[in-house]
């Protein structure tokens, strides 16, 4: 029997230093030759590898024109299977950047659950991924992304939908845990197939390069959110299959796309897994030895779009947890983190680091992360202690204030980055996670308040938070986050952290755009040292028809 596309395509990796190659990810049925052909030239082929009985393939394409758009092809054992017959959409395209290139546009947004059967109500509104797509499918020529950023929560592996919950009781007891959560690796291939054969998304997806980076709904709410947490998950008997199925899959999905080429080439992993008729047991190996030891593997990555830098941070894996020496990053990620944000300063504009969770909260909620992290180190004593750690989980008190210390490294950071003759136009940290989207702004103290000549950045700097693409948000969540902004949340605030017995942080900031609430996604285009950003939401126009409509189009660069 041919072999079949089960899955993909997705363009994910395109080369921004020499315009000339790509790769494209996508899963078969069966083992076989995978292959890209592309209607200007260029293409590539390579063997699938396997996983627990799945087959994938990331395709290498070179041979592409810089500052070319091209058609492609996909083919398996030599049959063409993508684009699909009757499809409706455009042909899926590799676009390459002119070298050197003349800006990127970058759109990001997370949390996105997938969109149920068309004839089911969507309870969440539109889906602006969705959206985009439809947009595009009508006007091929449209204005389009250079590279979509999904920064985390692509999948709920612990709230899963009406279909796969039905999925699910089928295999197996849902009264036995975990219950209608996923549990296994071959339950996580659902998540990604209800997710990703959505036919706008897939279309989408194969068309626009894509960056991924996980948080914690990819394997649980509130992975890793403290020392006890992790005892207490390990105690129970499906948790480390869970982790385990969680981190494979990543690694297979989301992480192999964000890599290059080059990287690929030295990642002893990889080569381990396609050297084998099945990678299964060393995949899953390097699965569980990194999460004993999250050390053995940086999740973290690089790329460079032209004048453009990403930094994409792993803020979920890599934790320190220790209560004494609590830290988002380890000490080499920390490392790591400063030489990517540092090299070669005055070879970009801009920089864009990515981490799922914001660095800056309504204020109010940033003391109050603070304030509990004091708590449950033993500030005030071991029932404090308990009473904090309990408020930690139910309350979701694990962003970068949670972690005092690297919250102040990555301010300070971020100070250096943007400071010097050489510094970027702007430094932009973009998040996702708390289902809103809103503009920061951070202030450094004077030189007269005692911090230097140099304390405050020449670039202009912005906490960028999009979230979510396709989900909701409770009413008392949304009041809270507003309240969290106020004056009086404010002076609240302010009242915890002498609780709390907490300096104050280094620098000030306010809201200069938002709250806004709904499905979204943020867009910057950046050119040369001008920054300009957009939000848009999806909404709907009638019973058929959803549009992103602009609620925010603003210049960053010259103060506007």
């Amino acid at each position: 029997m041919a072999a079949g596309l089960r899955l993909g395509p997705l363009l994910r990796y395109v080369d921004w230093q020499s315009g000339d190659s790509a790769t494209i990810w996508v899963e078969a049925d069966r083992p076989c030759t995978a292959e890209v052909r592309c209607a200007e030239g260029g293409g590539g082929s390579i063997r699938t590898f396997q996983i627990e009985g799945h087959h994938y393939a990331l395709i290498p394409v070179t041979g592409l024109a810089p500052g070319s758009s091209t058609a492609y092809e996909v083919l398996l054992d030599g049959r063409r299977v993508w684009p699909l017959e009757d499809s409706g959409f455009p042909p899926s395209t590799i676009r390459t950047p002119a070298v050197p290139s003349d800006g990127v546009r970058v759109t990001f947004g997370s949390c996105r659950w997938s969109s149920p059967p068309a004839d089911e109500h969507d309870t969440v509104g539109p889906d602006a991924l969705d959206t985009l797509a439809a947009r595009l499918r009508e006007d091929p020529a449209a204005e389009r992304p250079d590279v979509l950023l999904l920064l985390g929560d692509q999948v709920y592996a612990d709230n899963t939908s009406k279909a796969t919950r039905r999925w699910l009781a089928a295999r197996r007891d849902l009264r036995d845990p975990p219950g209608a959560q996923v549990a296994n690796y071959e339950e996580y291939t659902r998540l990604y197939d209800e997710s990703w054969l959505d036919p706008e998304v897939r279309w989408l997806l194969s068309t626009v390069p894509s960056c991924m980076i996980f948080d914690d709904h990819d394997v649980i709410d509130d992975w890793n959110t403290s020392a006890a947490w992790v005892a207490e998950m390990r105690a129970k008997p499906w948790w480390q299959e869970r982790v385990v199925s969680g981190l494979m899959s990543y690694w297979v999905y989301q992480q192999l796309g964000n890599l290059s080429p080059a990287e690929l080439a030295k990642d002893a992993l990889y080569a381990a897994v396609r050297d084998t008729p099945d990678g299964t047991d060393a995949l899953r190996r390097f699965a569980a030895e990194s999460d004993a030891d999250p050390s053995t593997l940086r999740w973290s990555y690089r790329r460079d779009f032209g004048r453009t830098r990403l930094v994409m941070v792993d803020t979920r894996a890599g934790r320190v947890l220790d209560e004494a020496e609590r830290a988002m990053l380890d000490e080499d990620e920390a490392r790591w983190l400063r030489e990517q944000a540092l090299d070669a300063p005055g070879s970009y504009d801009h920089l864009l680091i990515g981490s799922s969770l914001p660095w800056l909260l309504p204020p109010l909620v940033h003391d109050a992360e603070s304030w509990n992290a004091a708590l449950c180190r033993g500030e005030r004593g071991p029932r404090w202690a308990r009473f904090a750690e309990d408020l930690r989980r139910r309350s979701d008190l694990e962003h970068w204030a949670a972690f005092p210390a690297s919250f102040d490294a990555l301010t300070a950071l971020i100070a250096e980055a943007g400071s010097g003759p050489q510094a970027p136009a702007t430094v932009c940290v973009l998040s996702g996670d708390v289902h809103h989207a809103y503009i920061a702004e951070p202030h450094w103290p004077a030189p007269d308040q005692g911090q230097g000549p140099d304390a405050a950045p020449r670039a202009r700097v912005f906490q960028l938070t999009c979230s979510p693409v396709h989900n909701a948000i409770h009413l008392t969540i949304k009041l809270g986050f507003r309240f969290g902004w106020s004056r009086t949340g404010r002076r609240l605030g302010h009242a915890l952290t002498r609780h709390g017995r907490m300096a104050r942080p280094a620098v000030d900031w306010r809201r200069s755009g938002g709250p806004w609430f709904g499905n979204q996604l943020m867009t910057l285009a950046l050119r040369a040292r001008s920054a300009d950003l957009r939000l848009e939401q999806a909404r709907r126009v009638d019973r058929s028809t959803t549009r992103l409509v602009t609620v925010l189009d603003r210049n960053l660069t010259n103060g506007s």
